[in-house]
């Protein structure tokens, strides 16, 4: 049985585990007593309680391992990829880090390895789909709306991080890129704000986020946007929080002790963000690649609508994140996937064996992205 370290414990890395331990010996390394508990004693996985900041513990909790996932919030995540590249090991990272992965391109081939990245939700079954439509047809217009909600409203935030809260912030924050009439734009984060419908979740607000990434490299789609889906009313007051400093990194004074104001925004929100033991949420996704197939105009539209598993306790985005990932280390595993160096999901949407081998392993678990063609 060939050994897979998985890096972070949180929502997502606790689904991750649970999901390959059928088929992998795997072994869960987080700095959470608490998460790494739950992991032992109600599945019987291995632990190991770590600092995985300091490189001699990424080291040891490699060491032994065929496969490694790198889970962890994305400030770490860059730094510690490059860690499990030097120790020489096939990966695939969720860690959804701001840097960009081609960086360590060069690496991964010297080591001769398969280094896939962002394999999530979104990024990753979204840049899944754009790949495999893009080797297949022309894309002129490709747009991704994607969101995790809590089921039950509750005032003032209607919201519920379900995945890392850090990371959650840093969609209100980092300037949002996207791509129009093959120029690249750059705007603030929870600008251009729309209203969006979808039969299951009602009536949505989406707005710019930086969530395309590797497409902007990859991807010669002369329009290309991804937006972030939450309640109406979300983008008002988050404008009103980053207006008034609370998601600065810089320092303040405050009666001689120095402070970030992001550090105390944290410490006030992520108790009010997160979700109660059994809280039900779901996630909402609509992929649509619009170009020419064949000589006609033709729309190609995804429509996911996931819901917390009742069965497993388990929170739909870390179901529709991390299976996403498991299924992608199966493809290794099981090797049905070959390209060195660094893979952004397009790579694997390109394959057409790959991208049906996903989107079943989905489909097994529950997971179905509904697809409509039309004509336009």
């Amino acid at each position: 049985m060939k050994k897979v370290s998985v890096l972070g414990a949180g929502l997502v890395g606790k689904a991750i585990a649970v999901d390959l331990k059928e088929k992998f010996e795997v072994h869960s390394f987080d700095i959470d007593e608490e998460s790494l508990s739950v992991l032992k004693k109600e599945h019987g996985i291995n632990t190991t309680k770590t600092d995985l900041s300091k490189t001699e513990n990424i080291q040891k909790a490699v060491k032994d391992a065929d496969f490694v996932i790198n889970a962890l919030p994305g400030f770490m995540g860059f730094l510690t990829l490059k860690q499990i590249i030097l120790n020489k090991k096939h990966v695939v990272d969720i860690s959804f880090f701001p840097e960009d992965p081609f960086e360590l391109d060069a690496l991964a081939k010297e080591n001769e390895l398969i280094v896939i990245t962002d394999c999530g939700v979104a990024p990753g079954m979204g840049n899944i789909i754009c790949g495999y439509h893009n080797k297949r047809m022309q894309i002129n217009d490709y747009k991704c709306y994607v969101g995790g909600l809590p089921f039950i409203r509750e005032w003032p935030f209607d919201y519920k991080a379900v995945f890392s809260p850090i990371d959650v912030i840093e969609e209100y924050t980092r300037p949002a890129r996207y791509i129009q009439t093959n120029e690249l734009v750059i705007r603030e984060a929870l600008s251009d704000a729309e209203f969006i419908n979808f039969d299951s979740a009602g009536t949505l607000e989406a707005f710019n986020t930086d969530g395309l990434r590797s497409l902007m490299k990859t991807m010669q789609i002369p329009n290309m946007i991804e937006k972030t889906l939450r309640y109406p009313g979300t983008v008002e007051y988050m404008k009103v929080l980053r207006a008034c400093g609370f998601f600065d990194k810089e320092e303040i004074d405050i009666n001689g002790k120095k402070i970030k104001p992001l550090d105390l925004t944290a410490k006030l929100l992520f108790p009010k963000w997160k979700l109660k033991a059994g809280e039900e949420e779901f996630t909402v996704m609509r992929v649509i690649c619009e170009g020419l197939e064949n000589g006609k105009k033709i729309k190609h539209t995804y429509d996911l609508f996931d819901v917390f598993d009742k069965n497993t306790n388990t929170t739909s985005m870390a179901r529709t994140t991390g299976y996403t990932c498991t299924a992608a280390l199966n493809l290794l595993a099981e090797n049905k996937y070959s390209r060195m160096g660094i893979s952004p999901p397009e790579f694997l949407g390109e394959n057409e064996d790959s991208y049906k081998f996903i989107r079943s392993y989905l489909a097994d678990r529950n997971i179905v992205y509904k697809h409509k063609t039309e004509l336009i």
